[in-house]
């Protein structure tokens, strides 16, 4: 009889799943009307609430190696301000924008950081399936009815990572948890070319006293011998502290400036992902997708005046249109 623990056995059982099939985490919800109606209303604050200014600390840990002769990276901690705002706000859908504000030479610096989309029982959600690709995965309908969809995009309004789940209190702590979703690889891990190539991985938002935070369990999945096989599982903790300590004016001047092509950004993104069954384009390790530092750039030039908005938007809506290719 084998003599190999029963969890790690579990672990690479899972992963050997379909890629593309939904996790059945829990089951239905089974609420009253009057009961789903509070609970949305209580979801829509706790979303909403994410809005501020941050002091960010970013813990990231390799654990435990699935493989015996990975040797995980030791724990990296780092942090920054972060400022967060509500972009878009429907009764079924709330968009929240993150800005990184860094100060360095006596000068404040924006950088435009990730997006998380929210989405009250969605039919479907885009999620990660392999390099370079994402693709429309349905919604169990019998798991829809209470839940929220949390969609990640990288920093060009490209996706990232998609997963569904509900808000619940467990021990007097309210949370939102994810089912298992495919991830690709951090720019931190890509720029090393490691041996693994995605995660699968569960996320968890919480409100705390002070701000929230962003729990991540990510599985370090690689190739061999054309089988996926889970290298070594990572913890990551994202803690956001409510700040004041930190001037968000560059964040809010930047965000003035730009959130029109930014919003045309984010419409030409699912224009390609409506049109095209998903999204296919190329990525590259330093910069993410290979129109990412472009996008970026027109951002930029649009904030300091050098570009009209309607002209950096044209640009930016060619390029993603040329850039992505049809899905399957």
């Amino acid at each position: 009889m084998s003599t190999r623990p029963l969890a790690a056995v579990a672990i690479v059982a899972l992963c050997f799943a379909p890629a593309l099939t939904p996790a059945r985490a829990d089951g239905p919800l089974r609420q009253s009307v009057a009961e789903a109606q509070a609970a949305k209303a209580a979801d829509r604050a706790e979303i909403l609430a994410m809005a501020g200014h941050y002091r960010v600390r970013f813990d990231m840990q390799e654990t435990t190696p699935w493989q015996a002769d990975y040797v995980p990276l030791e724990r990296e901690i780092s942090g920054g301000n972060e400022v967060v705002r509500v972009v878009e706000d429907r009764p079924d859908h709330i968009a929240l924008q993150h800005l990184l504000v860094l100060s360095a030479g006596g000068q404040t610096h924006v950088i435009k950081h990730w997006r998380q989309d929210w989405d009250y029982q969605p039919s479907r959600v885009l999620v990660y399936a392999g390099p370079g690709k994402w693709v429309w995965e349905v919604v169990p309908e019998r798991m829809r009815a209470g839940r929220w969809s949390q969609t990640v995009y990288q920093v060009d309004d490209s996706p990232r990572y998609a997963g569904w789940g509900q808000f619940e209190t467990q021990g007097g702590i309210r949370r939102w948890r994810s089912n298992w979703t495919w991830r690709p690889v951090a720019r931190r891990d890509a720029v090393r070319h490691p041996v693994y190539d995605r995660y699968y991985a569960i996320n968890r938002h919480q409100p705390t006293p002070t701000g929230w935070i962003h729990w991540q369990d990510n599985l370090k999945m690689g190739l061999k011998q054309g089988r996926l096989v889970p290298i070594v599982q990572e913890s990551v903790l994202n803690t956001y502290q409510r700040s004041e300590e930190f001037d968000a004016k560059a964040a809010d001047a930047y965000w003035a400036k730009t959130q029109d092509y930014w919003a045309r950004v984010r419409a030409a993104w699912a224009k390609a992902a409506d049109s095209k069954d998903g999204i296919a384009i190329a990525e590259e390790a330093e910069t993410g997708t290979v129109i990412s530092a472009r996008l970026l750039s027109i951002g930029d030039d649009i904030a300091a005046g050098k570009t009209p908005v309607e002209a950096g938007a044209a640009e930016a809506a060619a390029l993603i249109e040329g850039s992505t290719g049809r899905v399957g």
